[in-house]
């Protein structure tokens, strides 16, 4: 249950041979902590949550006032990926992390043990865990150094189609970026969709100063430039998300539907899967966003869109028109194998976009 980028080979090895109906994929790593818990209260199983580092935060409160033990006491295991470990080299937003790994597991007072790539070790390991979980009533946490799994045996197969579409989302946005207004704000949500901008603009030599990078805390890149477009109401605002981005706090698109402040686009590209992890899939080509854009209250919500001609006409259209708006694109999975990272650290890439908001 949940995600991580540095499990990805223990991700691909549970898709090659647990059944779909014992592995689910939750919204958030919150999300997460209350299905194991509900599954654990029906059958008494030990159920396993996996996640990195960075998601503790937003599995901590149902852990400490639903699972902990001074309270329903529900046994778990928790397989924990850990970014930014002291001394491995790693992503700006992950090194912070990383550092206060082992202080915040203090803090939560579980039980945890840390493992590396000894096979023997683990395996005692994950014998602890399951053994002591389920003796003090309790979650157990493993924290999982970089490079621990093995590259499974067995072909995983990701899909590499969604109904209908026929574009990439890099060409996508490489659509939406020329369709813009210069001086549009663009906020870009964590992953690819950040990476791919960045690109982008490069390619096409054009400025980046009106670009947030949200290269960390994923899922609230949709606030981010709520909280711009509403004390900037005469800009046009625009979020580039992703559907396992908005499906993770899927909330925050009642807040933007509800405003009546500012002009904001949001736009999501949808191809039915998480590209950072290794391409789980999400349920978002199994419901309809603009069906709950609509019952938010959005202005105006179009998609899903498909090809060239109606995406630079809709984001034309919707560029100047006022109001919050919502977009769906649906674009395939995958992302080019020598794709960038941003060079500029995210101090350096909010310092430029104050020099433009603040200016």
């Amino acid at each position: 249950m949940s995600l991580s980028s540095l499990l990805k080979e223990f991700c691909r090895y549970v898709d090659l041979v647990v059944t779909a109906d014992s592995h689910i994929i939750s919204a958030n790593e919150g999300t997460a902590i209350g299905l194991a818990t509900g599954h654990n209260l029906a059958t008494g199983g030990l159920p396993l949550v996996y996640m990195q580092n960075s998601g503790l935060g937003n599995a901590i409160n149902p852990l400490l006032s639903l699972a902990d033990p001074e309270v329903y006491g529900i046994p778990m295991v928790l397989l924990v990926g850990w970014r930014g470990a002291p001394g491995v080299k790693d992503e700006p937003q992950h090194v912070k992390q990383g550092r206060v790994t082992l202080a915040l597991l203090e803090a939560l007072e579980f039980p945890y043990r840390v493992i590396t790539g000894n096979t023997q070790d683990a395996v005692e390991a994950a014998i602890w865990a399951c053994r002591t979980a389920t003796e003090a009533s309790s979650p157990v946490i493993l924290l999982a150094h970089k490079s621990v799994f093995d590259q499974p045996n067995g072909e995983l197969l990701v899909s590499e189609t969604v109904p209908l579409a026929s574009m990439s989302r890099e060409a996508a946005l490489e659509i939406i970026i020329s369709s813009l207004p210069s001086g549009t704000v663009i906020v870009a949500t964590t992953g690819m969709i950040s990476r791919e901008l960045y690109e982008i603009r490069g390619r096409l030599k054009q400025d980046r100063s009106y670009d947030f990078l949200t290269v960390g805390s994923m899922g609230h890149a949709s606030q981010i430039a709520l909280g711009i477009s509403r004390s900037k109401p005469s800009s046009q605002v625009v979020c580039l998300d992703g559907d396992g981005a908005a499906i993770m706090h899927l909330g925050g698109m009642t807040t933007i539907g509800t405003t009546n402040v500012g002009n904001l686009l949001h736009i999501v590209l949808n191809n039915g899967a998480h590209d950072s992890v290794g391409g789980q899939p999400t349920v978002a080509l199994e419901m309809s966003l603009t069906g709950i854009a609509r019952a938010c209250g959005y202005d105006e919500v179009v998609g899903p869109l498909v090809n060239e001609h109606d995406i630079h006409e809709q984001i034309s259209h919707l560029a100047n028109t006022v109001g919050q708006r919502f977009l769906e694109l649906r674009v395939l999975p995958g992302s080019r194998k020598d794709l960038g990272r941003p060079q500029e650290n995210p101090l350096a890439n909010k310092l430029q976009l104050l020099g433009r908001l603040r200016g």
